[in-house]
């Protein structure tokens, strides 16, 4: 059985066609002619053909060789072109990557900071995944996304978090009723006029449940939404109040038809950072991804008043 050619050898039979020398192409090769000699008396017989007719002056292909000729070049030319690609994906510069966030975070944050990373890695793909918390710790347990901006885990088990900063919440409500609430708010203000909440499943009512039972308020919901837009059109319709994180404010959607006020102690926030599988080694296109997240986060906790 004639065992297959090597890239090597091939790539040496390409030289000398194309110099027509087998001293040039020893020199090019930093090989000795005897040796280049060797490798393509080798190639000849792996091949069981001859490929060149030589004397002391010429070198010319055969028949043989010169059908062999562009088909070296093209898997060579191939090869080149496939690992040029692959050194672009082990550098981060190729790939793809999936990260999941919460709807505030994918809308306010990661635009911006995927435009930029687009900037320096027009290659790689982004596929971003917007859902609630649970459903991203869910879809990084799958592997399904590489990284996730959320908040903490429930369970610690089998995850990294990170954070990053810290989500103050406070009171939304319709802006022309805004300047009849004294600063900070009472919390008992919950408790005197219709709330609007998010669905029972959602980080954000989780957050406000948990507030009012440390404030020892007894709150319940005239309405409950799954999408803060909707939340934003019912405030700013003057059907109610809500508590949301700072961070969610811009998805309401409404403009300049809602005002938010700082709620008096205590004070209640959610964590955000990122979160990944504690033992999942990431591609170098999500690990190059994951540092441009983290310094844009920090940036835009610096610039962004209404996140601190």
């Amino acid at each position: 059985m004639r065992r297959t050619p090597s890239l090597s050898s091939l790539r040496l039979f390409m030289q000398v066609a194309i110099t027509r020398s087998f001293s040039e192409t020893a020199r090019l090769a930093n090989l000795s002619q005897p040796a280049l000699s060797r490798t393509i008396k080798l190639l000849e017989e792996e091949l069981g053909v001859r490929l060149f007719d030589r004397n002391s002056r010429n070198v010319a292909l055969t028949p043989a060789g010169a059908a062999l000729l562009p088909t070296v070049e093209r898997l060579a030319g191939d090869f080149d072109l496939a690992f040029e690609e692959l050194q672009q994906t082990f550098a981060g510069q190729r790939g793809r990557v999936i990260v999941g966030a919460l709807p505030s975070a994918a809308a306010h944050f990661l635009p911006a900071i995927i435009a930029e990373f687009r900037q320096t890695h027009p290659q790689v793909e982004i596929i971003l995944r917007d859902n609630l918390s649970g459903a991203l710790y869910q879809q990084m347990l799958d592997r399904l996304i590489d990284f996730a901006i959320t908040t903490p885990p429930g369970s610690g088990d089998g995850f990294r978090f990170d954070p990053v900063m810290d989500d103050e919440c406070v009171l939304v409500c319709r802006r022309q009723d805004a300047d009849d609430i004294p600063t900070p708010v009472d919390w008992t203000i919950f408790s005197s006029r219709p709330f609007i909440a998010m669905e029972p499943r959602s980080s954000v009512r989780l957050l406000t449940d948990a507030a009012f039972a440390k404030t020892d308020l007894l709150v319940r919901p005239l309405y409950e939404c799954s999408q803060l837009a909707t939340v934003g059109g019912l405030v700013s319709a003057g059907l109610g109040i809500t508590l949301l994180p700072l961070s969610t404010l811009p998805m309401l959607g409404v403009g300049g038809d809602v005002a938010w006020r700082r709620m008096a102690p205590p004070r209640v926030s959610r964590e955000i950072g990122i979160a990944c599988l504690e033992n999942r080694t990431m591609s170098p296109a999500a690990e190059a991804f994951l540092g441009t997240v983290m310094a844009g986060l920090q940036s835009i906790l610096k610039t962004d008043c209404s996140i601190r």
